[in-house]
């Protein structure tokens, strides 16, 4: 039986990436017998302590809750957030999620973050879809390496954020073209919710920015919209 003090995990990837990235413990494994190829890559990585349970695709179907789970399951501490604020000494680079809701996209946008060196990412607790077993799928596991700090609401963390000095940059519809922006580091790149985008009441604390499209009718989903402008500004700012 899972307790509270333990979370279910799945696929090569993100079971790969946890143990890679030693900030949390991997109590057990569950795969198949015969083992699949790929597991070779986790096996090598396994602490001596960790025993290997071999059981039958219904089982890790029933503990991982879908078949998306390429052969191997774990069960894991929970995930490991970042505890202090950021310091825009250190830290220049930041996005914060207003609403993300689909852990999906939450896992998309998380190995984005990854991909163009992103400094730390804000997730606000009432929300934000949780960094779950699918989330990390959807991360490829890149999110376990990730400083991920969680704020009480985005309203809030935006005057801690300008509070440090960070500059904010909200993806809105109206905006400045993102391509044409000077954008001005340390800065908090703010991305919306899949439908109501950027919540109102933070839409003037800072400039909004916009990607080009063929028209207005329709918009890029989140996470592409994410990965986007985290290339820009990544790039622009010379990190990757």
């Amino acid at each position: 039986m899972q307790n509270n003090l333990e979370n279910i995990i799945y696929g090569i990837h993100p079971i790969t990436e946890l143990l890679k990235a030693k900030k949390r413990k991997l109590y057990s494994i569950y795969t198949t017998n015969p083992e699949p190829k790929i597991f070779s890559q986790i096996k090598k990585l396994l602490p001596t302590y960790v025993k290997i349970n071999y059981v039958d695709k219904n089982i890790l179907a029933k503990l991982a809750q879908t078949t998306d789970h390429q052969s191997v399951v774990a069960k894991v501490a929970p995930f490991v957030f970042r505890n202090k604020f950021f310091d825009p000494q250190k830290h220049k680079l930041l996005l914060l999620l207003d609403g993300i809701q689909d852990p999906r996209n939450l896992g998309a946008i998380l190995r984005s973050a990854f991909c163009t060196n992103i400094d730390g990412i804000i997730l606000p607790e009432r929300s934000s879809a949780p960094i779950n077993a699918v989330a990390l799928k959807s991360s490829a596991g890149l999110a376990e390496h990730l400083q991920i700090y969680k704020a009480i609401s985005t309203a809030e963390i935006i005057k801690e954020l300008k509070k440090a000095g960070y500059n904010i940059y909200l993806a809105a519809f109206n905006g400045t073209n993102a391509l044409e922006v000077k954008y001005k580091t340390p800065l908090c790149l703010v991305i919306g919710s899949e439908g109501k985008g950027i919540s109102k009441n933070i839409l003037s604390a800072g400039e909004q920015v916009t990607l080009p499209q063929k028209n207005s009718d329709i918009s890029y989903n989140a996470s592409v919209a994410a990965g986007i402008l985290l290339f820009i500004i990544s790039s622009n700012s010379k990190i990757i």
